[in-house]
């Protein structure tokens, strides 16, 4: 045979990964009708070079390429080239072997002639060789630097001719090769006639056996047969079969492409499986999640409008073929729709005392405050309507609003549920993202309903007054809905596209500051402040949950350690500065922690904290107590300010300056408020000079400094509209300041004094400072009756109406020396 007769190549599935293997490329030669391959075996001795291939069986007369990329084989195969000698050609039993051995190896292979070698790129080899005559392998003699192997060679028992049997077989065998070729393989016309006029029988049956037989095994048992005829008809009955398969697997596409439209030819791969399983008769597990579906549907107490919703969903999802991506989507969006607690409501526990017990045993004072969520129970008992009040808890951090609402969950036995609104800026957090949208997903308030399982939680929205608003929308408008009673009966959900109960949720919502929340939405809630908590509430908090709860946390808790009164009592003054106890508790935690690693360690400790253990295990007190600095000088006097850790004092100090050109200049980094405050205590001092006893000449004269102390902090506010007033006519008049006097108000140009916020936080800061006296506006008063006795006790109040009054009464008539 000339090695020019190769006359068609076409691809078939490759050995993927694998080198000394068939390349995913069968060769059709066009020989003679009696050629029988033996040109050359005359050369061949019984000691043969033997190549083991992967997933490959090569037969007499077909020719195959091969890529060898073992070092092995490419040195055989070079030799063998040199030499233009044969070698012999054997398949592996295990294709994951890389140094087989003869065990290793199918003792019947194949002696090929080398027909062409290509180098490739990636150091491998690719070898076109052609079978001649099959062997046995005997034994191996040697295996480096290739294997070396003795053979005895085998010869074919030839049909007799006239055998009308086997050229039916062959007949057969060729008629199903080309229907399979035809089948499997975008065949060439080129190919097809070949077949079809190739009259060589023993190579058109190795052909076939060859290259249309997947199956390693069955392709090895094939070349095992001696018998050319017995081949044939083996061979004929496994073409069969598989063409049986082929034809089937045309079927089943057939159908499938029936029911495929122009919108749905990308699900084509899966229409396949469906029709596999309808040909298999296996349940159709998306017929069963769909049946599972309907039946929870008919145990929800959702509204006729929900239920017909429901089943347009579930319609519109057995439409959709189970493997494309919007069966998924409208899966889950028909779950959600399932999943939400339509109608379901734990039952509320209207125990007034347990409640009491509850809120009293989970909070130590904040009496107004629970005495107010009492009232808001008691009435939800009485209305019977389980339309829930929304309250809103605003005060300064770590005084216990957010826990309020577990306390609050716990005493009605029902389900708690937080949303932190902190950041939020964008409204389909609230509401949901419509569907249309990538990614659509329902908002946080359903999202926290689906997370109680009930459709009446305690549901606290954390941090309302933290919420912000940009291109995205305002999340702040979304929750007038969400919190406004006769709205969020039908809150509507973007995702879902229905509407949802919410009348029954319990709402509370915290905010450290009303300032920033809008009118509107303030007017949906019920305000109750909880105002922050004095030195001896903290003591008891400290005491009665905080030491307990670290210890516990701590693995502590029985070694029976105990604070000293002093020591907790220097934690809390000296080391916290707060309304609130949340960096008391991390204090607390840090010398417990000491505590615990002396125990770890086995070193002795002491089971009492004492002060000289505080200062030991957190260092240099951090804060220095606010004190009342005394009256020796004229033009400071003591204020009184609110901030976001609780009250606090301040000074408010007046200096004057000769000058030719006097100026009012204003420091301690004021903000807008409080400067004005400073221009308009100026203008009524001067307006009213003579009335101060003051020399209307010296405001020409003097340049007047106001300064606040502790530059560093941000101060603003009307509040001290009064002490600025009463710290320019004592540094006008040189008059001594009331000692142990502080004062808040704000006050008018016509010397009006106004009411201010803040007042509990601002006494509790006063008594700290050691002060005896406090003038504030009448209109007050109120304030101070709400605030309880032992709060004010050694206080003294005085309640003005006009500036003269402050000035009368906090200046003497004694002037500083």
């Amino acid at each position: 045979m000339d090695k020019k007769d190769i006359v068609a190549i076409y691809a078939q599935e490759s050995a993927e990964g694998m080198t000394d293997s068939i390349v995913a490329v069968p060769i059709l030669l066009d020989c003679d009708k009696d050629e029988d391959f033996s040109e050359g075996l005359e050369k061949v001795g019984d000691k043969i070079p033997i190549l083991p291939l992967r997933n490959m069986v090569l037969f007499p007369g077909v020719a195959v390429p091969v890529i060898a990329g073992r070092a092995n084989s490419n040195r055989l195969i070079n030799e063998a080239v040199k030499k233009n000698s044969m070698i012999g050609v054997s398949c592996q039993k295990d294709p994951e072997v890389d140094e087989p051995g003869l065990d290793d190896l199918y003792p019947v292979g194949t002696i090929a002639e080398i027909m062409r070698v290509f180098e490739m790129p990636d150091g491998s080899t690719t070898v076109i060789m052609q079978g001649k005559k099959r062997f046995f392998l005997k034994s191996l003699t040697k295996t480096e630097p290739y294997m070396v192997g003795v053979i005895e060679q085998l010869n074919d028992i030839k049909v007799k001719k006239q055998d009308h049997e086997f050229d039916a077989l062959v007949s057969a065998i060729k008629d199903l090769t080309i229907k399979m070729v035809s089948a499997t393989m975008d065949a060439p016309r080129e190919l097809i006639f070949s077949l079809r006029n190739n009259r060589n029988y023993h190579y058109l049956i190795n052909f076939a056996s060859c290259n249309l037989i997947s199956d390693t095994k069955i392709r090895q048992e094939l070349l095992d047969y001696s018998d050319l005829k017995e081949r044939a008809s083996r061979l004929l009955t496994i073409l069969g079969k598989d063409y049986q398969l082929i034809e089937l697997k045309t079927s089943i596409q057939m159908k499938a492409h029936q029911d495929i439209d122009k919108q749905q030819k990308e699900y084509f791969l899966q229409q396949q499986i469906k029709a596999i399983q309808k040909e298999l008769g296996s349940d159709n597990m998306n017929d069963i999640e769909i049946a599972e579906l309907r039946a929870k549907a008919k145990k929800k107490k959702w509204t006729k409008e929900v239920g017909e919703m429901f089943e347009k969903e579930i319609v519109k999802l057995e439409r959709l073929n189970p493997q494309s991506p919007d069966h998924s989507l409208q899966m889950q969006y028909v779950q959600n729709i399932i999943n939400l607690p339509w109608g379901h409501c734990s039952k509320d526990n209207f125990n007034m005392k347990r409640a009491e017990r509850v809120l009293n045993h989970d909070h130590y004072g904040m009496d107004k405050v629970k005495e107010r969520i009492i009232e808001h129970l008691a009435v939800l008992k009485l209305k019977n309507d389980m339309r829930s009040p929304i309250i809103c808890l605003y005060g300064p951090p770590g005084v216990g609003k957010t826990s309020l609402g577990k306390s609050i969950a716990k005493a009605l036995g029902r389900r708690y549920v937080r949303m932190s609104l902190g950041g939020l800026h964008d409204e389909a957090e609230i509401r949901g993202h419509r569907r249309t949208y990538i990614g659509a997903m329902y908002g946080r308030v359903i999202d926290s309903i689906l997370k109680a399982g009930t459709s009446n939680p305690v549901f606290v929205l954390d941090e309302i007054d933290k919420v912000a608003n940009d291109f995205k929308g305002d999340p702040e408008s979304a929750l007038l809905e969400v919190l406004d009673p006769e709205q969020n009966e039908r809150f509507h959900d973007n995702y879902l596209d229905l509407d949802y109960d919410l009348s029954k949720v319990m709402f509370i919502a915290t905010a450290n500051s009303l300032a920033s929340i809008s009118q509107p939405l303030l007017d949906r809630m019920e305000l109750i402040q909880v105002s922050g908590y004095i030195a001896e509430e903290k003591m008891k908090i400290a005491q009665k949950h905080l030491v307990p709860k670290q210890l516990e946390a701590h693995g502590i808790k029985d070694r029976k350690i105990k604070f000293d009164n002093k020591a907790l009592r220097l934690v809390i003054d000296s080391y916290t500065r707060e309304s609130g106890v949340r960096e008391l508790e991390k204090k607390i935690a840090k010398i417990l922690r000491k505590i615990a690693l002396k125990i770890a360690m086995e070193e002795e400790y002491s089971p009492v904290i004492t002060v000289e253990i505080v200062r030991d295990y957190l260092g240099v007190e951090e804060y220095t107590p606010d004190k009342y600095q005394g009256n020796g000088y004229a033009g400071v006097v003591t204020g009184l300010a609110w901030t976001a850790v609780g009250g606090e004092i301040l000074f408010v100090e007046t200096s004057l300056s000769k000058s030719k050109n006097a100026k009012l200049t204003i420091t301690g980094n004021l903000g807008d408020v409080m400067k004005e405050s400073a221009a308009i205590a100026l203008e009524y001092v001067r307006s009213h000079a003579v009335r101060f006893g003051i020399d209307e000449a010296v405001f020409d004269e003097l340049n007047v400094h106001i300064h606040v102390p502790e530059g560093a902090i941000p101060k603003d506010g009307p509040s001290a509209g009064i002490t600025m007033v009463t710290s320019l006519v004592s540094a006008f008049t040189k008059r001594k300041v009331r000692a142990n006097l502080a004062m808040t108000g704000e006050m008018t140009l016509r010397g009006k004094v106004m009411p201010v916020g803040g007042i509990k936080e601002k006494i509790l800061a006063a008594k700290r400072a050691g002060i005896k006296e406090i003038i504030m506006s009448d209109e007050n008063k109120k304030d101070v009756d709400e605030i309880k006795s032992e709060y004010i006790a050694g206080l003294t109040f005085h309640y003005v109406s006009d500036i003269s009054q402050v000035i009368d009464y906090a200046l003497l008539k004694e002037t500083v020396s």
